[in-house]
């Protein structure tokens, strides 16, 4: 179609999560619903160059990891890694998702345009598609155009030995030495994959902590398990330059224990994400960006401009797929005239490394820092009969409570399958749960949920599992 126009009542702009979620809820409420999405695939970041590959990737390093393991418990098997069949199957996993999502488009009858979208006006959106351009004016329009990796001035980006997260994620080879510049929750997944595929990893981190803003006793589970699996992690160390030689990338460190420089075969940069705020021309609709790139806008979605809503990634952190989905369902449902605002009294956050770290609500770091008094009780998971049938001692739950009414205030579980187990604990804290609601609630045993029960009794007193001394 080319220099044509259409009428949209609600012109959804970028089919990832929040896009398509918002498109089809609007769709669901009887709007007429343009989604306009630049690549040829629905799903995003997320389906296609994120959180689905990366999950599938580390299903399969989790099981190469447990069968290393095992040999010490009487099962000793040998492996074979095809990369290309695993390659295969990691993308046979997201095509079956973006072909459920056409189908999900052509049943609620979304007009679904593939191109680059910038407006033109507050009521129009040019779109620019292989075939020419076309002009979409709407009623309401609702950006979810997302972010993108951060790239560091001054590397050497036209090299293909650096990488970012959606390089990495292509798995084109696996190299011997791999650098990872970044120690947040994007790289420490990918040491785990490419360490698991055979790799030797290093990562260096800037701050004095993996995953800045997790709290400490939950990552030193992690830190203690993959100080002896990698070559090297330098904290509170920066990288100063990356110069592409031809036996490999060199990598010039500052920083208290790092070297001088090193010789990478890959660098992998995983610095985190910037909005696409400056690329869709919202100021052409009157939109307000900040100089971040981030749309500001209020707790129904809403920006400066009363028509024009904003989701996801573009509106500002915690840059995730279920913060969006929920912020585009809350837009659609005003734009359907409904009285609801996005009031999530907490969102999870998951690191799907080995093991998974998962927290929710006020951390301790947080509750420290802003001087908020709290009562805490912390369970070991090498006192947990699942864990230990699991094979694993290292895993921890733990969980904040308010010192005079006993309300939850925050909690967070590293073990296997913790992002899994996360979810009762942020529908406690939304229901006002205290931690004798918790203790007094009957999980089955043996289980690894137990863990949360156990750590509620931990902080009421009441724990049979394990003897504190009064």
């Amino acid at each position: 179609m080319s220099d044509s126009v259409i009428h949209a009542e609600v012109l959804v702009l970028g089919g990832g999560p929040g896009g398509y979620s918002a498109a089809f809820r609007a769709a669901d409420l009887g709007k007429k619903v343009v989604l306009v999405e630049r690549y040829p695939v629905l799903g995003g970041v997320c389906l296609n160059v994120g959180c689905i590959p990366s999950k599938a990737l580390l299903h399969i390093a989790q099981l190469i990891h447990e069968l290393e393991e095992f040999k010490h418990h009487g099962i000793n098997a040998t492996l074979d890694l095809d990369i290309d069949k695993i390659r295969t199957w990691k993308q046979s996993v997201s095509k079956g998702l973006n072909d459920g999502l056409a189908k999900l488009v052509k049943q609620r009858k979304i007009t679904l345009i593939q191109g680059v979208g910038q407006f033109t006006g507050s009521n129009a959106i040019e779109v620019t598609e292989s075939t020419g351009k076309q002009t979409v004016t709407f009623d309401n329009a609702i950006i979810a155009a997302g972010s993108h990796p951060t790239k560091i001035p001054g590397f050497p980006h036209d090299d293909p030995r650096l990488m970012d997260s959606t390089d990495a994620l292509e798995l084109k080879s696996i190299p011997e030495k791999l650098l990872i510049v970044g120690g947040g929750i994007i790289g420490l997944e990918m040491a785990t994959v490419y360490h698991a595929l055979g790799a030797e990893i290093s990562v260096v981190e800037l701050m004095d902590q993996i995953i800045p803003g997790c709290d400490k006793d939950l990552i030193t589970p992690l830190f203690r398990r993959i100080k002896k699996q990698y070559q090297n992690i330098w904290l509170e160390t920066r990288v100063k330059s990356i110069e592409a030689l031809a036996e490999g990338l060199k990598v010039s460190f500052e920083g208290k224990d790092a070297p001088e420089s090193e010789i990478f075969d890959q660098v992998l940069v995983a610095v985190g994400r910037r909005p696409n705020g400056k690329l869709i021309n919202a100021e052409a609709a009157g939109v307000t960006v900040n100089e971040q790139g981030f749309i500001p806008v209020d707790k129904q979605q809403r920006t400066n401009v009363a028509h024009i809503f904003a989701i996801g990634d573009i509106v500002g952190n915690p840059m995730l797929a279920h913060k969006a989905e929920h912020e585009g369902k809350v837009a659609a449902e005003v734009i359907a005239g409904h009285k609801v605002a996005f009031e999530a009294l907490t969102i999870p956050s998951v690191a799907y490394t080995d093991p998974e770290i998962a927290w929710m609500g006020l951390t301790e770091n947080q509750a420290k820092e802003q001087g908020i008094a709290y009562e805490k009780g912390a369970f070991p998971w090498a006192a947990s009969g699942r864990s230990l049938s699991n094979g694993r001692n290292e895993g921890i739950t733990k969980i904040l409570c308010d010192p005079d009414t006993g309300r939850i205030l925050g909690a967070g579980m590293t073990g296997n399958n913790a992002g899994e187990l996360i979810a009762e604990a942020v529908l406690a804290l939304e229901m006002g749960a205290d931690a004798h609601d918790i203790g007094l609630t009957i999980h089955a045993h043996p289980t690894l949920s137990e863990t949360f029960a156990f750590a509620a009794e931990m902080v009421t007193g009441t724990i049979t599992d394990l003897y504190i001394k009064k």
